[in-house]
């Protein structure tokens, strides 16, 4: 009797929502019980929809140098639960869970309790303290500021993010700490409200004491060509910050008053500038470096110029506050000299070609031949052969190679590099630098695990595929796991079905024309061009070194055909004691599989188990069923990136089958082994997904695409 079906509760998505929210309020207790404050506070006292900077009590709430000077030190701590104006809540509230909320999940809550508090006092005293001594010189902004109060958690909130960031691995961390550091820089020097001033404090307190702190400190070194770049890059972004502050903003702060007279076409002009080179320096190329000192000595020359005329203009009269000309020119002037300063030192960073048929890595290219000579030598992995395929390039590493194909600006190293035990963690940082300076981005696809544990510092890693291996010696489809196996075999002698193992290269005529046939048929099939990269072909298959299977009826009909690619092992030493080695080949690689429309049934199973008995007999230690695209083990611990991936997977499943080849294969009782995508940082992944898919469908349009995922859909909903 079947069991009935029960259907899934409507409230299961709500009571995974609810779990969810639950198990994020467990971990981050402090933060939610601040914001229901705040928020009560806001309501009970009427700030939630009225200014708190117009009530009378405001003084006896804000911090401040009038308040200190009257002795109410009480505000240090009714402060963070006020907030001036009620639409800075829509600002505050992200500010308040991002900082203190993922601080309490990386510390825990008494040490973000500590960090928040410490970060508030810190940054209202030591703001006060600044403007104490330099109000005495009678700088207009500070006396100024010396008369202000102000309310806000915002001095704790930036302190607690300032400390998460330090937990973050290169080079987001930098990435991060440039963003907030050019941002609170660029406010306090341009906007210069009391809170910006606070901010600042704050903030390089927090980055000071991170960095000291032994739990986050990172070894400094020479910048890499990515972190000359990404710094370059910031420089320029501050720069346009400040021309658009300049011509559009008003303002009043430590450079003086600024009344913008620009037109909206003069802004568009300098930010579309800017920001052209400053995608340029992103990418490291030559022409945008040199357009880059050019616009910075045209600041430069244009600042001069204004300091030169400065004197005149004020024996003129023409000027007001000439003091206040000078600091804004001076600002500027001065980052600008300093961004040059840095990209001519840096100038090795930035070296790439505009043209992209010119990025050519630095490194010896090989021939096929040389190729094949290094892999027969050195050995490689289950897809090493794919190398060989024509679409490949080849450079040399060290005495070993490297194949890659370049896709959407990225390199993408094709499984491991063939090179001596031992030397993957040289080659793969020999063409991260190459790729680099090409202006490309590096990955390798489908690694194995010593490359994926001699990647670079700092890369990632993640699985992408499973190998499925049968080992060979002492192979028989003895007992219930090979059932499905043995079935298939007795089933072919009673049909009369052969099986042939060949050079197809060398097979007459109407063999080639029947597999060609089969291959177009299935293709044809699919609506989709057949994929490539770690998928052959049947040219791919007519190599001298690759060995067919042929299932063969008595009357010369072709039902099913799969390709074998050598796997080799390291030389092996002749035996007659000369001292020279010999190649060695250890196993085969499955790569084509095709089966005619209407033949033999359990073809696939039959052609493979003969071709692994084939292999054993002949001495050979394994044979790879080749690993499954964006199929991972069940045991695998899923992050995000393995999310995406699952996601990705379950939307092209319906075009090729992934996962249905990958549970066909488990029939041959395999042992898996994980192959890994290798990458920089989770920056990476979205161009890096653009090139796999260009790499495995080159000739697809997106036209083909879109329009078979739309018609697999409508047949699966059918």
């Amino acid at each position: 009797m079947t069991a009935p079906v029960v259907p899934k509760s409507a409230d299961e998505p709500v009571a995974r929502t609810r779990s969810r929210v639950g198990h994020v309020l467990r971990r981050t207790p402090f933060t939610a019980s601040f914001i229901v404050a705040l928020l009560a506070v806001g309501l009970a006292t009427g700030t939630l929809w009225r200014p708190t900077a117009e009530q009378s009590w405001y003084s006896q709430v804000a911090t401040g140098i009038p308040s200190f000077a009257d002795g109410r030190w009480w505000t240090l701590l009714t402060s963070p639960f006020f907030v001036d104006h009620p639409l800075v809540y829509l600002t505050l509230l992200p500010l308040v869970v991002g900082g203190l909320g993922w601080a309490e999940w990386r510390f825990g809550s008494l040490r973000t309790v500590a960090i928040a508090l410490g970060g508030h006092i810190v940054g209202v005293l030591g703001a006060a303290g600044i403007l104490l001594l330099v109000s005495s010189t009678g700088w207009h902004w500070a006396v100024r500021l010396t008369e202000s109060v102000d309310v806000g958690p915002s001095c704790a909130a930036f302190t607690a993010l300032v400390f998460a960031i330090a937990t973050l691995p290169a080079p987001w961390r930098l990435r991060a700490r440039i963003a907030i550091g050019l941002w609170v820089g660029i406010s306090v020097l341009y906007l210069g409200e009391l809170y910006d001033l606070e901010h600042a404090v704050a903030m390089t307190a927090g980055l000071a004491v991170s960095g000291w702190l032994p739990a986050f400190r990172h070894p400094a070194g020479r910048p890499t060509q990515r972190e000359w770049r990404l710094i370059g890059l910031s420089g320029l972004v501050a720069v346009g910050v400040i021309q658009v502050f300049d011509l559009i903003v008003p303002f009043n702060g430590p450079l003086g008053e600024n009344h913008p007279t620009a037109s909206l076409i003069d802004v568009a002009i300098d930010v579309i500038v800017i920001a052209l080179v400053a995608n340029g320096i992103r990418k490291g190329y030559r022409v945008a470096w040199i357009g880059a000192l050019v616009l910075g000595g045209f600041n430069l020359l244009t600042a001069a110029l204004g300091f030169a005329l400065l004197p005149a203009l004020v024996d003129t009269g023409a000027l007001d506050s000439p003091r206040q000309v000078f600091a804004l020119l001076l600002a500027p002037a001065l980052l600008w000299a300093a961004i040059l300063v840095f990209l001519v030192i840096g100038r090795g960073a930035f070296r790439v070609r505009l043209r992209q048929s010119r990025r050519v890595l630095p490194a010896a290219a090989l021939t096929r031949d040389e190729l094949v000579h290094r892999l027969e030598r050195f050995g490689g992995g289950t897809i090493s052969w794919m190398s060989t395929w024509e679409a490949n390039q080849r450079i040399a590493s060290g005495t070993g190679a490297i194949a890659y194909q370049s896709h959407a600006e990225v390199a993408i190293m094709l499984g491991d590099p063939i090179v001596p035990e031992g030397g993957h963690a040289d080659a793969l940082e020999q063409f991260a630098h190459a790729t680099q300076q090409a202006g490309l981005i590096p990955c390798a696809f489908s690694a194995g695990g010593v490359s994926a544990a001699a990647k670079p510092d700092g890369w990632r890693s993640v699985i992408v595929a499973e190998d499925t291996i049968v080992d060979l010696p002492g192979l028989a489809f003895t007992g219930k796991a090979w059932g499905a196996v043995r079935t298939a075999i007795n089933r072919a002698g009673r049909e009369d079905i052969s099986f042939r193992m060949v050079r197809l290269a060398e097979q007459p005529w109407n063999v080639l024309a029947q597999v060609r046939a089969i291959s177009e048929q299935w293709t044809g099939d699919k609506g989709l061009p057949e994929m490539r990269f770690t998928l052959g072909t049947v040219e791919e298959a007519l190599d001298p070194a690759v060995y067919v299977g042929l299932a063969v009826d008595a009357g010369g009909n072709l039902h099913g055909i799969t390709s074998w690619l050598p796997v080799y092992g390291p030389a092996a030493a002749r035996d007659d004691g000369s001292g020279e080695t010999e190649p060695r080949i250890v196993g085969w690689t499955l790569d084509l599989m095709r089966r005619r429309d209407g033949g033999f049934g359990p073809v696939m199973e039959f052609l493979i188990a003969s071709s692994a008995l084939h292999f054993s007999e002949a001495g050979y230690e394994f044979v790879s069923l080749s690993g499954a695209p964006l199929v991972r083990p069940e045991d695998a611990q899923a992050g995000p990136v393995d999310q995406v991936l699952d996601q990705l997977g379950e939307l092209i499943e319906p075009l090729y089958g992934f996962k249905s080849l990958h549970r066909f294969k488990q029939k041959f009782n395999p042992r898996s082994e994980p192959l890994y995508l290798l990458y920089r940082d989770e920056g990476d992944l979205p161009r890096i997904g653009i090139a796999l898919t260009r790499a495995y469908l080159p000739d697809a349009s997106m036209r083909d695409l879109v329009s078979s995922a739309v018609g697999m859909s409508s047949h699966g909903a059918s």
